[in-house]
């Protein structure tokens, strides 16, 4: 079983009560006021318990940032499969897979409507059976394929990982799914060495800052990192050696004037033509890793041309081709990683924070409400590190439930 087979079970709402919202709007005060009524067939809770809260993102349809919705309502709790956690998410991470998903770009997540996210952190509110080393209370981080962006998740054991003291719930959603990339590709596929020299496009992104922070962890590694200048600051603090601005600047040429016989590593989340540039620039004996396709992705909703474009660029290579040139060429996709490698990889994570050899680098937080803002800022490449999505209501939203609770007291 892989990461690709596990996934956070729904969890859903009453159905009588349930409350879908655009991202952005609130329900109205009736509607939040329904939310506290107890619903009817809930064996598990005692009498005058309040119910569980449902607040999560759904992905609707494919296409614009309108498609993701918040669905807002009570919650009947839900009994636990064996070897099963039911976790009260505190905080999710956003990575570009939610975005090509959105677009319908992404073939492990299911079709709409589907609750998004792969990644979070939070706390065990229950323990199923047969669950051994997990506990009520324990701050756990927890993947899935799809399904952590709601407020509680029923998970597999298995999927959840304990946090370290020190370690806030901003960062361990912003852990898995970026440092897990980074960490295999570099360590296990490209087999990273002292003396490398890598190439990170997107440095300032989620597996962009994961990747610099490792290759820190390796003597004398030389980091190349495509940014907008404006981001060359601080990818340079966090390690990389020469930033290089892609949208000003051929990339290409720009190493070959520091580095002519070119890298040793390529990681390439871009796809199409890049990808054939990172071949050409490998040094013998140099591994090019693609693990994404993010010049796919060129407005809101899908488009025919940019797919076209890439595909018709794509790298087209025999084996003889990469025997004459002694190169690599791998592929890498997380969701079909198998838990050996997961288990072994979040291990070794998160013994690499405990010695404070990594930490992710948070740049935002958003409210559910305010979903489609984070996409939007990821979209435009405005983000330096990870954007986290934060499910617990906003301080207005809180405070115009309780003056409704109060008004219906009256």
């Amino acid at each position: 079983m892989g990461f690709y087979s596990t996934q956070a079970r729904p969890i859903d709402p009453v159905p009588s009560q349930k409350v879908v919202v655009m991202s952005g709007e609130e329900a109205p005060t009736q509607q939040r006021q329904q939310q506290r009524e107890p619903p009817a067939g809930d064996p598990q809770r005692s009498p005058g318990e309040l119910p569980l809260s449902c607040r999560s993102l759904v992905l609707t349809g494919y296409g614009g940032y309108d498609k993701v919705k918040l669905q807002v309502g009570p919650l009947v709790r839900p009994r636990l499969q064996p070897q099963e956690l039911l976790v009260r998410v505190k905080a999710c991470g956003l990575n570009f897979a939610e975005l090509m998903g959105r677009q319908g770009l992404y073939e492990p997540l299911p079709a709409p409507p589907v609750t998004l996210g792969m990644e979070g952190a939070g706390i065990v509110e229950a323990v199923g059976e047969g669950v051994k080393g997990r506990k009520v209370g324990e701050r756990v981080i927890v993947m899935s394929r799809s399904g952590m962006w709601q407020e509680t998740v029923a998970v597999p054991a298995a999927r959840a990982f304990p946090m370290a003291d020190s370690m806030s719930f901003e960062e361990g959603a912003a852990l898995p799914i970026n440092y897990l990339t980074a960490y295999l590709m570099l360590f296990h596929m490209a087999n990273l060495t002292p003396g490398k020299s890598v190439l990170v496009h997107m440095a300032a992104g989620g597996v962009g800052i994961a990747a610099t922070q490792l290759c820190q962890t390796v003597p004398d590694v030389t980091v190349f990192g495509t940014a907008s200048p404006s981001k060359h600051d601080v990818i340079t603090q966090v390690g990389v050696t020469h930033p290089i601005d892609y949208r000003t600047k051929d990339y290409v040429e720009e190493i070959h004037k520091i580095s002519p016989k070119g890298v040793d590593i390529v990681l390439d989340p871009l796809g199409g033509a890049d990808t054939q540039k990172g071949f050409n620039l490998l040094k013998p004996l140099g591994s090019l890793i693609v693990f994404g396709a993010a010049n796919c992705v060129t407005g809101q909703k899908k488009s025919l041309l940019a797919l076209m474009k890439t595909w018709y660029n794509q790298l087209s290579i025999n084996t003889l081709k990469l025997m004459q040139t002694n190169k690599a060429v791998c592929g890498f996709h997380l969701s079909y990683m198998d838990d050996e490698h997961i288990d072994m990889g979040m291990a070794s994570l998160l013994r690499l924070y405990a010695e404070g050899k990594i930490k992710p680098r948070i740049d935002s937080c958003f409210h559910f409400e305010e979903v489609t803002d984070a996409m939007r800022r990821m979209h435009e490449r405005q983000n330096i590190g990870k954007i986290i999505l934060l499910p617990e209501p906003k301080k207005r939203d809180v405070e115009m439930m309780t003056s409704a609770e109060k008004l219906g007291k009256k």
